[in-house]
């Protein structure tokens, strides 16, 4: 991202700029800034050392996101509420214990708060009608307000790391609600999950490559390990930072990989490092070849909630359907053992070019008991809207010539993207059911060709033409 500087904001050179990000040991807000106030859209004042906003902040009308991450604010500036575009609000890794009712306009649909002191929410965050992201992981909260159930539009919630003693059940009942993660809450201590035991592996035994990624909680690395094995084996190693990340506690996140068990549509754990690099946890993972790539990309500042795909991205109907049937059989195979993966999104799986797909990246999953009927049912319902999210993405992206030669297998899955959509979590299916019904449009897909094949016999020409 690119980074201005104050003196080429008082030379005017920056007259006209939609965009601005300063990171320059601010204590107090630049009024310079307000020199933009007819053009500015995107404002980044992360990583200074601010504490309030004055009240010409409110000059900023055209004003649609802002960032100020990693400052000193204590409260929640109230004069945000002046300004009538604002969409996304940032303000992680600040020292907020305060937030007042009234404090956001009602355009508000994407909040971060990540990562501060907050002990509650006001009332008035159920005035927030477009919120759809909101982002609470590593808070002291100890209850969510009933009125946030007004908040409809809401799809996308990170809880982890506070102080709930219960996830409240008319959470489970918003309508568009699909990523929920909520780990690392005192209510999660009572929470049975599967153990499974994993060899140990020696720090000393690996010898580290390339980086292959960054996620929020750790950096994957490419890694050969070479210990009492005949040859060494490729592999990739995960080291966790440590720290709360937007998702939760990076500890949870390991615990969850581990429990998830051995399926072949999920990234896989070979073993645990013990000891890990100065002192830090970390997991060795079976190497994924690069055959594989990255689904999706995602959200964006627009798209909010939703994965983004390049614009040429398509896919025939045969592989959208294996990976459909892949990711679905992930989902079925975790909940089985109590486990929410709840970040269940294309930019978290790999596919090769025959559709074969890994689900990865558990940095928000979840644990529930399975005892519990009412919860386990409400929140594979939840997770199922994820599903149909991502399976309305990949039919959206069809090659044009198998949409219009296989149109009853592309009606049903539109069907199955809908109720997997429904507006009441109750009336969608659960990911069994899911499974059966991509398996019937596997068949029916294969009767379809059978029959052009038959006629191709029959009348060669007509088949043809």
């Amino acid at each position: 991202m690119h980074m201005e500087t104050i003196e080429l904001l008082r030379s005017g050179q920056l007259t006209g700029a939609k965009r601005l990000n300063l990171h320059e040991g601010f204590t107090q807000f630049p009024t310079e800034i307000l020199d933009l106030a007819d053009s500015l859209e995107i404002l980044d004042l992360s990583d200074n050392h601010l504490t309030s906003l004055p009240q010409a902040f409110a000059q900023l009308k055209k004003l649609r996101i802002v960032f100020f991450n990693n400052n000193a604010f204590e409260e929640v500036p109230e004069i945000l509420s002046q300004c009538p575009n604002l969409s996304m609000v940032g303000f992680k890794s600040n020292p907020i214990k305060k937030f007042a009712e009234n404090a956001l306009p009602p355009t508000v649909r994407w909040l971060i708060l990540t990562n501060n002191r907050l002990e509650q929410l006001p009332a008035s965050i159920g005035n927030l009608k477009n919120l759809q992201k909101l982002m609470l992981a590593g808070n002291q909260l100890t209850s969510l307000p009933d009125e946030l159930a007004l908040c409809r539009n809401l799809e996308l919630i990170r809880l982890a790391a506070n102080r709930l003693t219960e996830l409240p059940e008319w959470l489970l009942t918003l309508p568009r609600l699909s990523w929920l993660a909520y780990s690392g809450n005192p209510f999660c201590q009572a929470i049975p999950y599967p153990e499974r035991s994993l060899p140990h592996i020696d720090w000393a035994d690996i010898t580290l490559g390339n980086t292959l990624g960054q996620g929020a909680s750790g950096i994957i690395s490419q890694g050969i390990w070479s210990a009492n094995q005949s040859a060494p084996q490729e592999v990739a190693v995960k080291i966790f930072k440590g720290e709360i990340t937007s998702d939760g506690s990076p500890l949870d996140e390991m615990q969850a990989c581990i429990a998830a068990g051995a399926h072949e549509n999920i990234v896989g754990v070979l073993g645990k490092l013990h000891p890990g690099p100065e002192h830090k946890a970390g997991l060795v993972l079976p190497f994924i070849s690069s055959d594989y790539r990255t689904l999706g990309n995602p959200p964006d500042f627009d798209s909010c909630t939703r994965d983004t795909y390049s614009p040429e991205t398509n896919f025939s109907l045969a592989v959208i359907l294996r990976i459909a049937q892949g990711i679905a059989a992930a989902a079925a195979h975790l909940h089985s053992r109590g486990i929410m993966h709840s970040d269940l999104y294309a930019h978290n799986i790999l596919v090769n070019e025959t559709g074969h797909s890994f689900l990865g990246d558990f940095g928000a999953a979840s644990f529930y008991d399975r005892r519990d009927a009412f919860t386990s049912q409400a929140l594979e319902q939840l997770e199922a809207r994820a599903f149909g999210c991502l399976l309305e993405d990949l039919v959206d992206r069809c090659k044009p010539e198998d949409f219009l030669a296989q149109e009853e297998a592309i009606a049903m899955l539109r069907s199955l993207q809908q109720d997997c959509m429904h507006p009441i979590p109750a009336m969608r299916p659960l990911f069994g059911k899911i499974c059966e019904l991509l398996a019937k449009t596997a068949r029916s897909m294969a009767d379809s060709r059978d029959e052009v094949g038959v006629r191709s016999l029959r009348y060669p020409l007509a088949a043809s033409s």
